[in-house]
């Protein structure tokens, strides 16, 4: 038994996210996707909070339901504070078994910062000092650091992060049993992290309007629960993720954007970590910054299937390209014209989920009813049979398949 689930994502009351982030509609774009398992988001926001409250219904495991589709009480926090003399900015995930616990969260945090000025607000509250209040709230609550190396907003982030979650979380770190990759890196990027080896690697969407739902899940083993999942978590007990190609994640290269400049990190050792152009200091991307933690990061092929399998028994993983992009590039349509909208809709209530038809369709299915041009693309992208052009500084990077 397992569950997939996506557990990093937005309401309508955060930042630069779409109005239509409504309940109902992650309800129904969490089945076209595939997802059994979404988190409510944003629950520190008093007016999203007051909606959860009403709409939401308990399943009895410590999670809640919303028309037959399972929730997650989890959110953001963007914590903004100072340490060793450096500004530091971290995003953190955060997750409570229940409203009340969410109400006296709510309340405590209330005191660092405005809850209602944003869905992901901001605190003026160290990593390990949240930490150590919400489980002191409750002990059940979990912390999740976010997209670990993103360099203005991760733990390991070259602009405000820190070497070490030790660092970071101090005597809290035996608390944090698992780091979000983000969509710039991937889990063999973080396999050769020290401190990583026992903890969870886990990704998710981080999805800021509809369609970008699931573009990264976690399937964990079990069934859905709140403690199978923080056991789960405890134990890196998940059977797989699904991934972004890291070079298409906006923070994959180092780079300077008004420049238009990306490059490699062995351009950056070899020309100097200055722009090119401007000679103001470029943003150093993820890979970089892994590269300095943990080593050159080996380059792993897919199997036949197209998951990538750690040679230390870690859970695999498989890339994804979405499927409203692999169906544009097989009509040569925009993704969101309404041609390619018509026939992801028809695919997927053909052949069941997104996920299902990118990660486990047969390839005679996929043929018989997405038709051969599309069946080819698809089953490139899952053997990572792409063309890369690696994002850098905030910009996205570009996927092709051959």
């Amino acid at each position: 038994m397992s569950y997939v689930a996506d557990l990093h994502l937005h309401s309508p009351y955060a930042y630069a996210t779409s109005p239509a982030l409504t309940l109902e509609n992650l309800t129904h774009w969490a089945r076209l996707k595939g997802i059994d398992l979404l988190a409510s988001a944003d629950f520190t926001h008093p007016v999203w909070f007051k909606e959860l409250s009403e709409k939401l219904e308990e399943t009895g495991d410590g999670l809640y339901q919303f028309q037959g589709q399972k929730f997650i009480l989890g959110t953001e926090i963007s914590c903004v504070y100072s340490q060793d003399g450096r500004p530091r900015r971290l995003h953190l995930l955060l997750f409570a078994p229940d409203l009340d616990t969410v109400a006296r969260l709510n309340a405590a945090l209330s005191s660092y910062g405005r809850l209602a000025s944003d869905g992901r607000p901001t605190l003026m509250l160290s990593a390990r000092d949240l930490t150590a209040l919400v489980l002191e709230i409750n002990p059940a609550c979990l912390v999740i650091p976010a997209h670990v190396w993103t360099p203005w907003y991760g733990a390991f982030g070259s602009k405000s992060g820190f070497d070490t979650l030790g660092e970071c979380f101090q005597d809290m770190l035996p608390h944090i049993h698992a780091v979000e990759s983000g969509l710039s890196s991937d889990p063999a990027m973080n396999w050769g992290v020290p401190e990583l080896k026992d903890k969870c690697i886990v990704s998710f969407s981080d999805a800021h309007s509809l369609p970008k739902l699931a573009r990264e899940v976690t399937v964990f083993e079990g069934e859905p629960g709140y403690a199978n999942l923080a056991q789960a978590l405890e134990q890196q007990r998940i059977a797989y993720t699904a991934e972004f190609y890291p070079e298409e994640g906006k923070y994959h290269y180092d780079g300077h954007r008004k420049c238009g400049v990306g490059q490699s990190p062995a351009e950056t050792r070899r020309e100097g970590d200055r722009c090119p152009v401007c000679g103001r200091p470029l943003t150093l991307g993820v890979l970089h910054q892994v590269s300095l933690l943990s080593g050159e990061v080996a380059e792993l092929d897919p199997d036949a299937d197209g998951f990538i399998r750690s040679p230390e028994g870690r859970p695999p993983y498989i890339r994804l390209i979405p499927l409203q992009e692999l169906i544009a590039h097989a009509l040569g349509q925009g993704v969101a014209t309404r041609r390619v909208q018509r026939e992801y809709s028809r695919l997927v209530q053909e052949l069941g989920s997104e996920l299902e038809i990118l990660i486990r369709a047969e390839a005679a299915d996929l043929e018989h009813t997405a038709g051969e041009e599309l069946a080819r693309i698809i089953s490139q992208a899952r053997r990572g049979q792409v063309v890369v052009e690696p994002g850098y500084d905030g910009v996205f990077g570009k996927i092709s398949v051959l």
